[in-house]
């Protein structure tokens, strides 16, 4: 068995994307099995693979690793992403914990009925103009530091990034207001393994299309 952590998930984001920004910001080769059918993940569900019966699940060292937060956990202690310390891996929590609620609400955007998506586009830009992107650009300010915590990259870097970019697909503007978290985004996106991320041909996902998502509701229900 290759020592390679391996990704069950469908093509596409979702919860696992977040995932893949992390290895692939630490620098870790990683493979994908996709599910294509239901069947797929019957049969994960039926071979005891799915702790919760559900994915994204994650084969790493050893272990089938389930429920995205935990497996986001896992990766960043592993390869040195999670701080100095408890108060900084505590300041990283609070920061990702953020990022995952906007990411939230950019994910179910593509879900969201004809009438109803403007609204909710509305709603997206309002909590991230409002609510998380002043946040981050006054920590950024206030401790003059290329990076969220310490002064080391770390998981709350990587996931910022990510939200930060698919925030721009839904408004290309969004950051017109935040000087600081424009030059973080030029800043994190020049390390060279998130470099190699972002370039045509890896393993990142683009932007799930409505065409894609009778595939992917056939998979799930």
């Amino acid at each position: 068995m290759s020592g390679k952590p391996k990704l069950h998930y469908f093509n596409g984001r979702g919860r696992m994307e977040s995932i893949r920004w992390l290895l692939a910001a630490a620098g870790v080769e990683f493979e994908e099995c996709f599910l294509e059918t239901k069947d797929d993940l019957t049969k994960l569900q039926k071979d005891g693979s799915l702790l919760f019966q559900q994915v994204p699940m994650v084969e790493i060292d050893g272990m089938k690793m389930v429920q995205s937060r935990a497996i986001g956990n896992y990766i960043a202690m592993k390869y040195n992403l999670y701080g100095k310390d408890l108060k900084e891996r505590a300041l990283i929590d609070m920061y990702v914990e953020a990022v995952i609620d906007l990411n939230e609400l950019l994910m179910t955007h593509i879900l969201q009925p004809a009438d109803k998506k403007e609204q909710h586009l509305a709603t997206i830009v309002d909590k991230a103009t409002n609510r998380y992107f002043p946040v981050y650009e006054k920590v950024l300010k206030d401790h003059g530091q290329d990076f969220l915590v310490g002064n080391q990259f770390s998981r709350a870097d990587v996931q910022l990034l990510e939200t930060l970019l698919m925030a721009e697909e839904c408004k290309p503007d969004i950051l017109a207001k935040f000087p600081l978290l424009q030059s973080f985004k030029a800043r994190i996106s020049n390390i060279p393994t998130i470099k190699k991320f972002l370039q045509p041909g890896s393993q990142r996902k683009p932007p799930l299309q409505e065409k894609d998502l009778p595939k992917v509701m056939k998979i799930f229900h």
